[in-house]
């Protein structure tokens, strides 16, 4: 990894839209899967996926997910268990409740909390399958209320039901009792529209390659999305008290993602920053997904050496990153200057995968610098609100001159009307249907 001061980072940070050809063909996908239903469903499946199914065979059946146990270890099935326990336990704390004001007047203001009705998780396959991701999307969204949980992965390329079985243990321990054996651009469009297999639903989030991102683009609108996710991306703010071993893995485990995941280090250690990048480059050595993690840091990553931690504070609110640990020798001191951010990792000890996998807090995180306004999925991403007036007599015949003031102030006569029309009724001594 490089080794550069602040003054000679550049942050360059681009959104990914796709190319016009990906989206065309995104745009076309979508619309095949809106006018044919499980017709183009099915030509698609067969065309990415490899796999020639019949609309029977779509959807993933209560054996099949109860067969997935045997091909995986009893450790994984004890480690998921363990992590939704933890991921259960985090997510119930952000539960809220409506809520009703009853004021002296009579009049009742309040807010009515309800979970969206059906909820479309999408779970990549291949190369990127990832059980935890399951967890992430289905738990949260379990303790908002959703009714209907519907979870789409693309089956193996040429098979005709192949599903990593890792992934169907992770949806069987999670509760997921509807799921569909399709992916891509295809799976997200048959959730927002239906077809004859596949009910639409209210919200889809899930990761997924460049084409899921663009069709989640497309269909948004028509429901809601969680995001439209970029590469992953990590900083490890430190000074000299890190250990350049820690660091580097720390880096490397975010590199290993993708050829486009940002691995940063920002310090005002040189003699760390030296350390570390040595570190990088032997550790490179042992990863299985070396040539992934090592376009990723020559690409994207950077070591940055800054004058003073005050500095270095201020680059990482900059980056706004993902995942941000904090690596010193007083990590608590310095939480209340990190503004951008979407998980914070404090000491050495609280490596990124603890949270990717095991303490709780969700792993859906901002990415491109989106910390700057959103946050990490929650179960608030699962609800809906509406607010609730109940407004008295009493209350309108104070308040109603005042309305009308506003009404008419923007030039909306009939708005005005609405209230004026009450308090003259009201002062005939009416009886509320206009009448004396």
């Amino acid at each position: 990894m490089k080794v550069q001061s602040s003054k000679e980072f550049k942050l360059q940070r681009e959104v990914e839209y796709g190319t016009p050809e990906q989206n065309k063909a995104v745009k076309e996908i979508v619309a095949a899967i809106k006018k044919e239903g499980d017709t183009a469903l099915l030509r698609y499946t067969e065309r990415f996926d490899g796999a020639l199914l019949e609309p029977g065979q779509l959807r993933v059946t209560p054996e099949e997910l109860q067969a997935a146990y045997s091909k995986v270890e009893e450790s994984f099935v004890l480690a998921i268990r363990a992590a939704a326990a933890n991921i259960r336990a985090f997510h119930a704390r952000q539960k809220r409740n409506s809520w009703m004001d009853m004021q002296p007047d009579g009049t009742i203001l309040g807010q009515i909390i309800r979970p969206l009705k059906r909820v479309g998780v999408y779970v990549p396959g291949g190369k990127a399958a990832y059980p935890s991701s399951v967890l992430m999307n289905v738990i949260p969204a379990q303790i908002a209320g959703v009714p209907e949980i519907v979870m789409v992965t693309p089956p193996s390329t040429g098979g005709t039901e192949g599903i990593d079985p890792y992934i169907l243990v992770a949806a069987a321990e999670a509760g997921v009792n509807e799921m569909y054996r399709v992916g891509g651009a295809q799976a997200i469009a048959a959730l927002a529209f239906g077809t004859e297999s596949i009910a639409p639903v209210d919200k889809i989030c899930g990761p997924g390659n460049i084409y899921v991102a663009l069709a989640k683009r497309e269909v948004y609108g028509v429901v809601d999305i969680d995001s439209i996710a970029g590469p992953s991306e990590i900083v490890v703010l430190a000074d000299d008290t890190a250990i350049p071993s820690y660091v580097a893995a720390d880096l490397l485990s975010q590199a290993e993602h993708d050829e486009m995941a940002s691995a940063i280090l920002v310090t005002p250690s040189q003699s760390l920053a030296d350390a570390v990048a040595a570190e990088v480059e032997l550790q490179l050595q042992l990863l299985p997904r070396q040539a992934i993690a090592r376009a990723s840091v020559e690409n994207y990553g950077a070591i940055i050496v800054v004058e003073s931690m005050e500095e270095g504070i201020s680059v990482v609110n900059r980056l706004a990153p993902e995942h941000l640990e904090i690596v010193t020798l007083d990590p608590m001191s310095l939480v209340g200057s990190i503004e951008n951010a979407g998980a914070i990792f404090l000491g050495a000890y609280s490596s990124e995968p603890v949270g990717d996998y095991f303490a709780g807090p969700n792993h859906i995180i901002p990415t491109n610098g989106t910390a700057r306004f959103s946050s990490p999925v929650d179960v608030d991403d699962f609800i809906k609100k509406s607010s609730l007036i109940y407004y008295s007599k009493e209350a309108l015949l104070r308040d109603g001159k005042t309305i009308i003031e506003l009404a008419r102030r923007e030039g909306l006569e009939g708005h005005a009307r609405a209230i004026e029309i009450r308090l003259e009724n009201e002062e005939k001594g009416g009886d509320g249907n206009g009448e004396q």
